[in-house]
């Protein structure tokens, strides 16, 4: 072949290649270089060729790929660390970025004597490296060499792999950049998706909240428990709310979460009551798209959504025992995988625990897992029923009516009368907080004016009030009668006469009334106002 002739064949070869990896998708790259190499060995008339990149995280050139054009000559490796077998090499690749020729082993230097033993090992006669190079720095090396016989490396030669090292170059730049955007957008999705998650969560909580925005209270059970959130809160401890149903465990664990260094970050609420035991493992560590039956989208998990802030898991009792142990993982090591997937995630998550079970005695019976239950007690805050803090109950009653007026819509009461308010504070609320919000919702909304008037509150506050009942406990007539006027007495302000009072919506006249209330022993009571300040 002519030298012209070869020159039109290189040129040939050279847009070929160019086309081929600028053309295509950089995901096709890989299966693209040992036929791209192995035309190249073809047209340089060598036996094999080696190429490799430079491992971005540690900067060592390793070998990716290796073809053998002559028959019975096996390939490199691939994996070859170069600078382990090749040290001499690839300094001279890495400090001159020009390539290294040699024609015969023998004119290896004395410091290359690790690169010698290389040549004789793989049966090297001749070979020739070159840089892969963008500017300064080393993307990565091809090399061709001859186990037959040695060869000379003319300039020509030599010049026109240079530029093949540039195509090269060219497409592990391209290859690279879009990689780096794919993880760019990556990152750019899952931020999406856990925003958009957050927003979804917080848009939920906010249609979910009972609308409590401080602790409400003066009693010394109570302030007990605040002085344990304001020591623990600026920790990163795990704290477990023990407590009755209705005490206000989430609400103590939002005090802990707002004065804690997570406060700009999210409080993620889980009610592991309130969640199937197929759907809690979704729910707490998300899942991928197809990992079961309806999961058409990746979904991410509260504590991914958690991440750098608080997770507070309610009614944790409930837990299934096979996700305890997930859990526990997740508090040792910090990990986790989403269903469906065996990658793990890291995340940095505060957990608040919370439970009206008794844990303890759930570990020795062995429906609760011990080893869980003592990485969750680290910080144990026991929160007080509260019929153990009834000094508070009148703060609660003035705070819950005040709140309550502006969700169902009626004025604000005014008044409670006297006995009323100690009808409240004689009840022992087995309910707690949560059943004094109810029935003072139901009173609100059943009083007629400005004075409060409460129906029934339950079998406890007969027990607890003066015995007007026989010896059988049932109660009598008289009882019954007492009570109903007392009711209708309340809802009318204590008014006899006059419009809207209590003897016309009794079918009493005013005299017959007053004669009732002088047996049954009723007289008015010193009303009871609302307190001057805020709840």
């Amino acid at each position: 072949m002519s030298p012209d002739e070869t020159a039109e064949s290189f040129e040939a070869l050279l847009a070929s290649i160019a086309a081929r990896l600028l053309g295509q998708p950089v995901d096709l790259l890989d299966a693209s270089l040992d036929d791209i190499l192995y035309r190249l060995a073809r047209h340089l008339g060598v036996d094999r060729s080696l190429f490799g990149v430079v491992d971005p995280l540690d900067g060592i050139l390793r070998s990716t790929h290796g073809v053998a054009v002559a028959p019975g000559v096996i390939p490199y490796p691939v994996g070859l660390s170069i600078p382990e077998y090749l040290p001499w090499h690839f300094t001279q690749l890495v400090e001159k970025r020009v390539p290294v020729i040699t024609v015969r082993a023998s004119d290896l230097p004395p410091e290359a004597a690790v690169d010698a033993r290389t040549f004789q090992a793989y049966g090297v006669k001749s070979a020739a490296a070159f840089p892969i190079a963008a500017g300064d720095r080393l993307l990565g090396a091809v090399s061709f060499g001859t186990m037959r016989a040695e060869r000379e490396w003319p300039r020509l030669v030599v010049d026109r792999v240079r530029l093949i090292c540039e195509v090269f170059a060219a497409a592990l730049l391209r290859s690279e950049h879009e990689r780096a955007l794919r993880a760019t957008l990556s990152e750019v999705e899952a931020l999406r998706e856990r925003l958009q998650a957050e927003n979804e969560y917080l848009r939920a909580g906010a249609r979910g909240s009972e609308g409590f925005e401080d602790v409400i209270g003066e009693s010394a059970a109570l302030q007990s428990v605040l002085f344990q959130v304001e020591h623990v809160a600026p920790t990163e401890s795990t704290v477990l709310l023990l407590g009755e149903t209705g005490t206000g465990k989430e609400l103590i664990a939002k005090a802990i979460h707002t004065r804690s260094s997570r406060r700009d970050r999210t409080l993620v609420k889980v009610n592991c009551a309130a969640l199937p035991p197929t759907l809690i493992e979704s729910e707490l560590f998300g899942h991928e798209k197809g990992a079961f039956t309806g999961a058409w989208s990746r979904k991410i998990g509260r504590f991914e959504l958690a991440d750098r802030g608080t997770l507070f898991l309610d009614e944790i009792g409930e837990l299934p025992l096979a996700l305890q142990a997930k859990l526990l993982r997740v508090l040792q090591e910090g990990e986790f995988e989403r269903v469906g997937s065996s990658l793990p995630h890291k995340v940095d998550v505060r957990l608040i625990a919370a439970s009206n079970r008794n844990l303890a005695a759930a570990a020795r019976e062995g429906t609760f897992r011990s080893d869980l239950y003592y990485r969750l007690r680290v910080i144990p805050i026991e929160l007080p029923p509260l019929r153990d803090r009834k000094e508070d109950i009148p703060l609660l009653v003035w705070y819950f009516l005040g709140l309550l007026a502006r969700t169902v819509g009626r004025k604000k009461v005014e008044r409670v009368p006297e006995a009323t308010m100690q009808r409240l504070i004689a009840y022992d609320w087995p309910g707690n907080i949560r059943e004094l919000r109810s029935v003072l919702e139901r009173a609100l909304v059943l009083s007629r004016g400005p004075v409060l008037a409460v129906d029934e509150l339950g079998d406890t506050l007969r027990a607890a009030a003066p015995p007007t009942s026989g010896a059988s406990g049932h109660r009598t007539l008289r009882a019954v009668e007492r009570e109903h006027i007392l009711r209708t007495l309340e809802s009318c302000e204590w008014r006899v006469k006059g419009k809207g009072n209590a003897a016309d919506q009794l079918g009493l006249n005013a005299s017959t009334l007053h004669s009732r209330m002088k047996k049954l022993g009723l007289r008015r009571p010193r009303a009871s106002r609302r307190p001057g300040g805020s709840a």
